[in-house]
């Protein structure tokens, strides 16, 4: 059992920089590969990003790549989604995910039902 909290939504303008963070409980963090989805409303939730256990590899959807990092520390059990460049249509609701690849596992998911925990999401409102 993977519980997510996620932190650091707020309003921003159009070209600002935010950083949302992502603490995940349990000890066995490192054998998950963690994502980030967004919600905007009356859309389907999107696949924004997702990493590695180990954190060397990382995996971005063609709309963020460029603008957004995705990071993790997995002494802390946390991974981050730091958001540059921001446009008005990257308002949404972003979501922390995780799917449990094991110790040795990689996986590279992009859809909603291939995560098996999902934090409550933090609003992130970019204004033009």
């Amino acid at each position: 059992q993977v519980q997510l909290v996620e932190s650091g939504g707020g309003l921003v303008q159009a070209g600002g920089s935010l950083r949302l963070s992502c603490a995940a409980s349990g000890r066995t963090f490192s054998t998950y590969t963690m994502g980030w989805f967004r919600q905007a409303p009356e859309k389907e939730r999107e696949f924004v990003a997702c990493i590695s256990r180990s954190g060397l590899m990382t995996y971005y959807a063609d709309s963020v790549k460029g603008r957004f990092t995705i990071s993790r520390d997995n002494a802390k059990n946390t991974v981050n989604l730091q958001m540059n460049s921001l446009k008005p249509e990257d308002t949404a609701s972003y979501y922390c995910a995780a799917d449990y690849v094991g110790p040795s596992g990689s996986r590279w998911p992009s859809r909603t039902d291939e995560y098996d925990y999902w934090g409550q999401g933090t609003q992130v409102t970019v204004s033009s």
